[in-house]
């Protein structure tokens, strides 16, 4: 690219004219971003021979434009996206969801195996690996035992899909996340629930809310993760598709411009993480919005980030 822009200023800039018939083309002039229209009236109901499982939500498939054109640079261009209907966790996995799987297999987390994990100090406004930190005491040794009915964090995508495989399940992909996100209906909200972060006394999300880095006054009710689903449910019957935790995905994060380009992973390839948390606030990375991305290499394990499963609607065996 600097190579043709070179050449480019050349021909503009050099001490020769050219013939009107030899200067380059002007530059094309960039093509509006695709529309995809909003579904309206109701949505299909699941095949009669689907059978859903207890915390699972049955997702109609279809068409929705993934990304946003006025969003971050990770979150353009955007692009339609054809989805099949499947299912998804109507919650992100809990602690005690993962104590049970743990307790059943004997499975020792890579935070475990590496002695540490990483957490935000809010006195010292930077990131730290904290020795001792895991699922079970997500901010270290020394801080407080995760609630059962908050989201399991200190779960590296390896960890996640251990998890998974076990239940059944799989990653969703992140198209299928924001599809989700959006309704089933391509529905073009900035949140998940609407358009609205919500008040003080009625916030949507568990966010920072305050001065990021400085201060967080916790004004949602939470300084770190929240219950699951205290915050209300969207019409399809997810909760916490914003903040909370961000949300691992099957992916490996490419920019979307790249999207059907030869990719090859590495060790420093990123897996996809999707929905923002605690962590997000608007004046720095805003990932609640529905068409927030992150990524972390997938032995990674955080404070903030945890996982949702997802399965196809037939599942050879079941």
């Amino acid at each position: 690219m600097r190579l043709t822009l070179g050449l480019l200023l050349l021909g503009v800039c050099g001490c020769r004219s050219e013939p009107a018939a030899d200067r380059p083309a002007a530059p094309a002039v960039p093509a509006a971003p695709p529309t995809v229209p909003v579904v309206e009236g109701p949505l299909p109901a699941p095949p009669d021979d689907v059978v859903i499982p207890d915390g699972m939500v049955f997702v109609p498939g279809g068409t929705t434009l993934i990304g946003a054109a006025d969003g971050t640079p990770l979150e353009r261009p955007p692009f339609v996206a054809e989805v099949e209907p499947f299912l998804l966790d109507r919650h992100p996995v809990t602690v005690a969801e993962f104590r049970h799987f743990v307790e059943a297999t004997g499975y020792v987390t890579e935070a475990e195996r590496f002695g540490d994990a990483g957490v935000f100090d809010l006195a010292a406004r930077t990131w730290r690996l904290v020795p001792g930190a895991t699922w079970a005491y997500p901010l270290g040794p020394d801080g407080p035992p995760a609630p059962d009915d908050h989201p399991v964090t200190q779960v590296s995508w390896n960890d996640a899909k251990a998890y998974l495989d076990w239940a059944g399940k799989r990653f969703p992909t992140e198209v299928e996340w924001e599809h989700a996100a959006r309704g089933a209906r391509n529905l073009r909200r900035l949140y998940a629930w609407g358009t609205e972060l919500g008040t003080r006394a009625a916030a949507r999300a568990n966010t920072w809310t305050g001065v990021f880095p400085r201060v967080n006054t916790a004004e949602d009710g939470y300084l770190y993760t929240s219950p699951v689903g205290v915050f209300g449910e969207t019409e399809l019957g997810l909760t916490d598709m914003g903040g909370n935790v961000w949300e691992w995905c099957a992916d490996w994060f490419r920019p979307y411009d790249q999207r059907g380009q030869p990719f090859h992973p590495d060790a420093s390839s990123e897996k996809v993480q999707r929905g923002g948390s605690f962590m997000c606030h608007a004046s720095y990375c805003h990932g609640y919005r529905v068409s927030g991305r992150s990524h972390s290499t997938p032995e990674t394990s955080l404070f903030h980030v945890g996982f949702r499963g997802a399965r196809d609607l037939y599942v050879e065996g079941s």
